[in-house]
């Protein structure tokens, strides 16, 4: 085999080192010059990091729209970067913040999670912080080593009291909701919505967030004066809603210290104008120094202040219940109108006696006289003899009862219509005689919840229709103001029931207030009023309960102006029978446009205490 000369060798070493050469320098010419944009780009990416920016929440106003009643005021959030404390500083650190902020240390641990303990990205562990402790951390920046801040907004409510129940209130997303929401783009330290609108509108009101973009080192270090970048965050829409909060106030004065609720609507569109909910808290106390303790007690509060009782609680509703079974009969022609029961304060059926409320009774009574005088025995009568449990349960249903609304207020419970079957399922027993006399005056199992008997003489006074209740009137753009959406009406439920028979029945419920059990307390001479009272007892030892409904003006060219109102006063309560009190004054309130002192004074009321 023929060996290569030394010449040869050097001549072929001498080439490979020029090639070399040459692809070397033809790759660095491709990263330097080249490629160099798209090189750059990727060292940027990855030594780039992102840090949201909060958006503004949007503001909610009522249907005045000109003072907001949620809004947001300046304030600081705290946060700890884990990586540059070892395990011993970072408890200093946590012992320093939890005196400056009165909260424990373990408290705000919980904040940072064990596997984050080296990185050095911002944690959050404390928002709500004002601007005194800020200053505070500043000026003695040595004993914080590792603490940052920056600005994040919190609510603020100009309105407070029962108008919480509606508004609601935010804080800080859970771990369990974390998991629920995380493909909606909400992170760790997201603000949301707990409750009421604040919670059903969260993405309309919420915004998008903004981003700031720093350069930091291969552990993540930022590097003075890096490059910065950022884009701006989209402020949340406001929300205009149906409430009026001079009708709100009035209701929530009329209601006084009473556990219960009043609701004021718009049976021509739906549209709550006052939901009035006893007891309330206030929300801006979740953001003070002490807001967590004070969360708690509110929360073990027998009274139980975060329950929104218009639509959240369900009851018995008694002598409501009688204008279903009015109109029933006589849409079913079950019973002549004018043939009378003979009412003589009890009824005898199988082995049971039923009463009346009136022990004397009320001798013969007709449809209307019944109805007027709310007597047991004519009820009874009918619901036994002459409707049955089937036509009983069909009618409820028909109005609504046994169902939710679909309010746009998260939490509605459904109540419960009674029947046969459900009987038989729920309690393994069959229906009794006496399990439909008690139905027919609103007792026994049946239940149903204020905003249920809102809309039950909604569709009295629309001959017919029930629109869905509803807070939110209009979206608002919060720069220019704009109207971006508007609510509209929608139908809940529609019946084939005769517009006679609602004639008739409206003309029954008006009896109520001129010849029956209404007479001598509802006063005002502001508008006509048809109604139906109710006295429901929930048990011998915890008394009754109050309800009165009605709507106004009983006869108009004009179903915009008219309203529905529901009190309902719990029997926790001391027993005064308030509730069609409290409506009184509320019609005069309305359409006399008075505030409540005002509305007493001019019905010259000698009842009201002091103290309401």
């Amino acid at each position: 085999m023929k060996r290569i000369s030394l010449k040869g060798r050097i001549i072929s070493l001498i080439f490979f080192i020029i090639g070399f050469f040459i692809f070397y320098g033809v790759y660095l010419f491709s990263l330097q010059i080249v490629n160099v944009y798209e090189y750059r780009k990727r060292a940027t990416e990855v030594a780039r990091r992102v840090i949201p920016i909060p958006a503004q929440r949007g503001e909610i106003f009522d249907r005045n729209y000109d003072v907001p009643m949620a809004l947001n005021i300046d304030s600081f959030a705290v946060a700890v970067i884990p990586g540059e404390l070892d395990g011993n500083k970072l408890e200093e650190v946590l012992n320093r913040l939890s005196e400056l902020f009165g909260v424990s240390k373990e408290e705000l641990g919980k904040k940072i999670p064990e596997k984050y303990s080296h990185i050095y990205t911002p944690i959050e562990i404390k928002s709500g912080v004002s601007f005194s402790n800020i200053t505070y951390i500043a000026e003695h920046i040595q004993d914080f080593p590792g603490v940052t801040w920056h600005s994040k907004p919190i609510r603020s409510y100009l309105e407070t009291g029962s108008i919480s129940h509606v508004m609601g209130y935010v804080g800080d997303i859970t771990r369990e909701e974390l998991q629920v929401l995380y493909n909606k783009g909400y992170e760790s330290g997201s603000v949301i919505g707990k409750s009421g609108v604040e919670k059903q509108y969260d993405m309309l009101l919420r915004g998008e967030k903004g981003w700031r973009y720093r350069i930091v080192d291969v552990i993540g270090r930022k590097i003075e004066d890096s490059f910065q970048e950022e884009i701006p965050p989209v402020p949340g829409n406001n929300l205009v809603l149906t409430i009026d909060r001079n009708i709100q106030r009035l209701c929530e004065e009329a209601l006084g210290n009473r556990s219960g609720s009043i609701i004021v609507l718009k049976p021509s569109t739906g549209e709550i104008l006052a939901l009035v909910s006893y007891p309330w808290y206030n929300p801006n106390i979740f953001y003070a120094r002490n807001g967590d303790e004070e969360f708690r007690k509110l929360s073990l509060d027998p009274g139980y202040p975060f329950l929104n009782r218009a639509i959240q609680s369900s009851y018995s509703p008694a002598s409501m219940f009688k204008i279903i079974l009015t109109t029933a009969v006589i849409e079913e022609e079950a019973f002549p109108l004018e043939k009378t029961v003979t009412c003589t304060g009890k009824l005898e059926f199988g082995d049971r006696t039923f009463k009346c409320w009136k022990e004397t009774g009320h001798g013969p009574v007709n449809i209307y006289e019944g109805l007027a005088q709310s007597c047991n025995i004519f009820f009874f009568t009918m619901g036994t003899k002459y409707l049955g449990i089937e036509r009983i349960v069909d009618y409820s249903r028909r109005f609504g009862l046994g169902e939710i609304t679909g309010i746009d207020l998260p939490g509605e419970v459904s109540g419960l219509v009674p029947s046969p079957q459900w009987k038989e399922k729920v309690y393994n027993a069959k229906w009794r005689g006496g399990d439909t006399m008690n139905i027919s005056i609103g007792q026994g199992y049946l239940t149903v919840t204020p905003i249920q008997v809102a809309n039950l003489v909604s569709m009295i006074v629309n001959e017919g229709v029930i629109y869905r209740p509803h807070v939110l009137k209009e979206v608002r753009d919060p720069i220019s103001g704009n109207v971006i959406r508007e609510i509209e009406p929608e139908v809940l439920h529609s019946s084939a029931i005769r517009k006679s028979t609602f004639e008739k029945v409206q003309r029954a419920m008006r009896g109520v207030i001129t010849d029956g059990t209404a007479r001598v307390v509802i006063t005002t001479d502001a508008v006509e009023i048809a109604g139906k009272t109710g006295t429901g007892q929930v048990s011998l030892a915890d008394g009754w309960t109050s309800w009165f409904t009605a709507y106004a003006p009983y006869k108009t060219d004009n179903p915009e102006e008219r309203v529905v109102v529901v009190v309902m006063v719990e029997a926790a309560n001391e027993w005064e029978w308030w509730a069609p009190k409290a409506a009184n004054i509320i019609f005069q309130g309305i359409f006399s446009n008075q505030t409540y002192k005002e509305a007493v004074e001019a019905l010259n009321i000698w009842y009201v205490r002091d103290s309401d």
